[in-house]
């Protein structure tokens, strides 16, 4: 296996487990917000948990955030460094990723957010049309794909609850962003929790800070750090100590928090081979596609403009 590929693979696993962690207890309403107070006012440093009821209709906006990166199309720059702390990435990543179905497409673009190649950019979303097109009918090969993407949704629904007992959140205090203002809240591992798995386990291993957005009731940032090895299958991998994450959120359609940027610094080993990710992610241009029947009639439109774009040079020469 070649060095790239190796360092793919492994960022695909680092990441996974920082999408865990990125899920966390979630943010607190007014209700908490103000308990949070009144806990510090008494007690000083006291650690908190929202209640039940809060907490499931938190759990319930991070499930239909999830949902919906699956019905939105967006921009996504990803920027790779040697250490974190380089000015300057060593690569740069820029795609148009788009919801079909059952899996999302990425199409390669340019630095500058564009298509470089004009015709394998059409030829990249006609394939896109054809997964849409396979997508929407319903034979057995089909149900048999949407099966597994519902259990793979299923699996992290659970892994969302399970942030209901996960963590403890203690009350800092209140921070602008632009006009708007945050709670932030240390976050910490619940000493009482029992991890049922091992990608729940993961969650006695991270601690941090998060903000809500107060009018919203939504999570707007979350910066955490991993307090102990995290080991990923016996002699796979693992992330040391120390690696960090951290992730901003927007309202990026009425209702619906979306990331606008992530980071990831890891260090860890994979086999017997050291390995570091550090990955800055900028998310834009977030557009709802829809279902694969929704997002059929656009992505057609799309090529029909590319084609009659394309056309019209020679028609003009030849007048």
């Amino acid at each position: 296996m070649s060095g790239g590929t190796a360092l793919d693979y492994s960022s695909r696993l680092l990441l996974l487990v920082a999408a865990l962690t990125v899920l966390l207890a979630g943010p607190p309403v007014q209700d908490a917000i103000t308990k949070a107070v009144e806990a510090k006012v008494s007690s000083g440093s006291a650690l908190h948990e929202p209640s039940h009821e809060l907490m499931s209709h938190v759990i319930d906006g991070l499930k239909e955030a999830e949902r919906a990166q699956y019905l939105y199309e967006r921009i996504e720059r990803v920027e790779i460094r040697k250490q974190a702390v380089d000015p300057d990435p060593q690569s740069v990543r820029v795609s148009r990723v788009i919801p079909a179905g059952t899996g999302l497409a990425k199409i390669p673009l340019g630095p500058d957010g564009k298509p470089t190649d004009a015709d394998a950019y059409r030829a990249e979303l006609d394939k896109v049309l054809k997964a849409l097109t396979w997508a929407v009918e319903t034979g057995q090969t089909q149900r048999e794909a949407y099966q597994k993407i519902q259990k793979k949704q299923k699996d992290r629904d659970e892994l969302i609850d399970a942030t209901r007992n996960a963590f403890l959140l203690a009350y800092v205090g209140q921070e602008p962003r632009g006009d708007r203002m945050l709670s932030k809240y240390r976050m910490a591992p619940n000493p009482a929790f029992k991890p049922t798995n091992r990608a729940t386990s993961i969650y006695t291993k991270v601690k941090g800070f998060l903000w809500v957005d107060d009018a919203a009731q939504q999570l707007a940032q979350v910066q955490g750090e991993v307090t102990d090895d995290i080991s990923l299958g016996v002699f796979l991998a693992k992330i040391y100590k120390g690696s960090r994450f951290m992730q901003d959120r927007y309202e990026m359609a009425p209702g619906i928090w979306l990331p606008s940027f992530s980071q990831y610094d890891f260090d860890g080993r994979k086999f017997f081979s050291n390995i570091s990710v550090h990955e800055k992610t900028f998310y834009s241009g977030y557009k709802r596609i829809g279902s694969p029947a929704e997002a059929i009639p656009q992505i057609q439109s799309e090529l029909a403009r590319l084609d009659e774009m394309k056309a019209k040079p020679a028609t003009d020469h030849r007048n």
